[in-house]
């Protein structure tokens, strides 16, 4: 079929556009894969994209076309993405619903080109939350380091409200691992080290991906080191895990006090990690020592996993 002259408004009309219900639309779009090859289909989707103005149809079709990754498709999300025009009467969730998902799909390319229009999003506060969300996990996906610098600047903003944004920046820091976000991370971290609320999911993530970024630097074990002891149990659970990680030499000795502590997932994923470093001698040693109830059922539990292993 490839030397075939496509007829782009016929299959539209073919498909329902314009006349018949969204879900036989979608269905018959769908369907268009079984008449024709992949270059053709790429060709369709990006007319598709092009002349569609229903936002839920164009999500679908983002979808599809997401299979066969043309750079000619993704310049067409990422002109969606910051300037699409869309049909007047369309629901404005559905239009945000529908950038979000070029975000995520311009993430699957992998293609530095695409840093400036995520970039141009997530810096814009008037944006909706939600796409400079998708942004910057797009970002970090990505995984460019010229992207670094700005995500640390929306992690450092104390004029940004949305810590959920914060929240995504760190996570894309993590994903991207470059080291030099290690500094920043760890300031930002002791600055908010005292406080719960709403600060608690940003340590968390910035515990979790300075985990990511360099475990071995000194600089990233003290701060773990100092997160062991953080008022939020998901926190000190989170730098457990970073440390547990690492090759630090002294790991099994900074986790170990971690059985005593107050909150029961916390002690439990200590004694997990304290297995992982050196093996089944802990879990002797819990079973048989002064500890909580549940912590020595755990103990057991892995006794039991580990004795069907050794079998």
């Amino acid at each position: 079929m490839s030397n075939k002259v496509l007829d782009y408004k016929s299959i539209l009309e073919k498909c329902g556009v314009g006349s018949a219900s969204l879900s036989y639309v979608v269905k018959n779009i769908a369907n268009l894969e079984k008449f024709y090859d992949s270059s053709e289909l790429v060709e369709i989707y990006n007319y598709c994209l092009q002349n569609i103005t229903d936002p839920v149809i164009l999500l679908n079709v983002v979808r599809f076309s997401n299979d066969y990754k043309s750079v000619s498709t993704m310049n067409i999300l990422l002109d969606m993405l910051i300037s699409k025009a869309y049909d007047g009467e369309a629901d404005s969730d559905d239009i945000i619903n529908l950038r979000v998902m070029c975000a995520k799909a311009v993430s699957s390319y992998k293609d530095t080109a695409a840093l400036g229009a995520l970039l141009y999003c997530l810096n814009n506060k008037k944006e909706d939350y939600k796409v400079r969300l998708a942004c910057a996990d797009a970002l970090g996906r990505i995984g460019d380091r010229y992207a670094v610098e700005p995500l640390i600047d929306v992690v450092k903003d104390e004029e940004e409200k949305s810590v959920y944004l914060k929240e995504s920046a760190t996570s894309a820091l993590g994903m991207i691992g470059d080291t030099s976000a290690i500094d920043p991370l760890i300031s930002i971290l002791e600055s908010k080290q005292a406080f719960l609320d709403k600060f608690t999911f940003l340590k968390e993530k910035i515990v979790e991906a300075l985990g990511k970024l360099n475990i071995n630097n000194k600089k990233v074990i003290k701060a773990l080191k100092t997160s062991l002891m953080d008022p939020s149990p998901i926190v000190r659970i989170n730098a457990i895990e970073a440390i547990m990680n690492s090759d630090d030499e002294d790991a099994y000795n900074l986790i170990k006090p971690c059985l005593a502590d107050e909150d029961e997932d916390v002690r439990k994923n200590a004694l997990i990690a304290l297995y992982n470093i050196n093996g089944r001698e802990i879990l002797d040693e819990v079973k048989t020592g002064s500890y909580p109830v549940s912590l020595k059922e755990e103990a057991a539990e892995l006794l039991e996993e580990y004795e069907d292993e050794d079998e």
